[in-house]
C-alpha cells in the first residue's frame, strides 16, 4: 500500500534519538543506529546486517554456508544481556547474488527477508541505500557499527554492546596499492585509517557502512573482507551497494527501499 511505502522512505536513515557519534571504536549510544541488525544461526551471533524495509534486512553473502537456522534480532544493543527494545524474527527466504564469487568476495550481497513485517519503532527503522551512481570520494566520512572483534584476538567486552567508528572512504586505486593488486572490483568500495588501525573486525561482516547527507544516514558498503583485523595501510572492503540498485529492487516488491543519491562532490555551500 502506499502509506507503507511512503513511511518506509520518510523514515529510512532517521534515527529517532539524536545521539553523539564517537570517533575511535567505542560502545554505540541506544538508538543511534536503528537499522543495525544481528544475523544468528542457531542462537548465536554470526553476521552483521541492515534493516531496509519493513521485510527484508540486507547482509554479505559470504555469511552464509547454510541457508537454515537463521533468525535476525533488530533493536538491539548487548549480545549478552537483556535487550527491552528487541525484536526477533526467523528468516523465511535467503537471497544470494547469483554471481557472488567466494574467492575474489565480488557481488558479495545477500537479501533476507524476514517471516513477519516489523513495526518501526525509535529503536527500529531502516536505513536509507546509496542509489545508482553515488559518488563516495575518497576522505568520504563513513561509520561501521558491529558486535564484531575491537583488535586480532579481542573480541567486544561483556556484555557486548554494540560499537561504532568513524572511518574514511579510501579510493579504490589506492586501495588496490595497498592490497597488492587488482582484488579490489567496481562494485566494492573500501575504508580504513592508514596510519592506524581503525577498521570492522570478524563478527562484523554483513554490516554497514554509512555515510551523512542532509541529515540522512545513507549506507555505501556492506561488510565483505579484509586483511587481517584493523591494521594500518591494509584497508576494509565493502560491497558498494549503489551497484545493486536494479538487483535489489527486482527482489523487494511493492514496499521500495529508499534509495538516496550521495555525491561527495557537492559543495558545501549547496549541502
Amino acid at each position: 500500500p502506499a502509506n507503507l511505502l511512503t513511511l518506509s522512505l520518510q523514515l529510512c536513515g532517521s534515527p529517532a534519538l539524536s545521539t553523539k557519534k564517537i570517533v575511535g571504536g567505542e560502545d554505540a549510544q541506544e538508538g543511534s543506529w536503528p537499522w543495525q541488525a544481528s544475523l544468528q544461526a542457531f542462537g548465536h551471533h554470526v553476521c552483521g546486517g541492515s534493516l531496509i524495509n519493513r521485510e527484508w534486512v540486507m547482509s554479505a553473502a559470504h555469511c552464509f554456508s547454510s541457508t537454515f537456522g537463521w533468525e535476525v534480532s533488530l533493536g538491539r544493543q548487548n549480545l549478552l544481556a537483556s535487550n527491552p527494545n528487541e525484536v526477533t524474527k526467523t528468516v523465511a527466504t535467503i537471497v544470494l547474488h547469483p554471481n557472488h564469487n567466494r574467492s575474489s568476495h565480488d557481488n558479495d550481497i545477500a537479501l533476507l527477508r524476514l517471516s513477519s513485517a516489523v513495526t518501526f519503532t525509535d529503536d527500529i527503522r531502516p536505513v536509507c541505500l546509496a542509489a545508482n551512481g553515488s559518488v563516495f570520494n575518497n576522505g568520504t566520512d563513513s561509520w561501521v557499527t558491529g558486535w564484531g572483534r575491537v583488535q586480532e584476538g579481542e573480541s567486544v567486552p561483556l556484555p557486548k554492546r554494540l560499537r561504532e567508528v568513524q572511518v574514511p572512504v579510501l579510493g579504490n586505486r589506492q586501495c588496490n596499492c595497498l592490497t597488492g593488486g587488482s582484488s579490489v572490483t567496481d562494485n566494492m568500495i573500501c575504508v580504513g585509517v592508514l596510519e592506524q588501525g581503525r577498521d570492522f573486525c570478524r563478527g562484523n561482516s554483513g554490516g554497514p557502512m554509512v555515510s551523512e547527507q542532509d541529515g540522512v544516514w545513507i549506507q555505501s558498503g556492506i561488510g565483505s573482507f579484509g586483511f587481517g583485523c584493523a591494521r594500518p595501510n591494509l584497508p576494509g572492503v565493502y560491497s558498494r551497494v549503489s551497484r545493486y540498485q536494479s538487483w535489489i529492487s527486482s527482489h523487494i516488491g511493492s514496499d521500495e527501499p529508499g534509495f538516496v543519491q550521495f555525491n561527495s562532490d557537492w559543495p558545501w555551500w549547496s549541502r
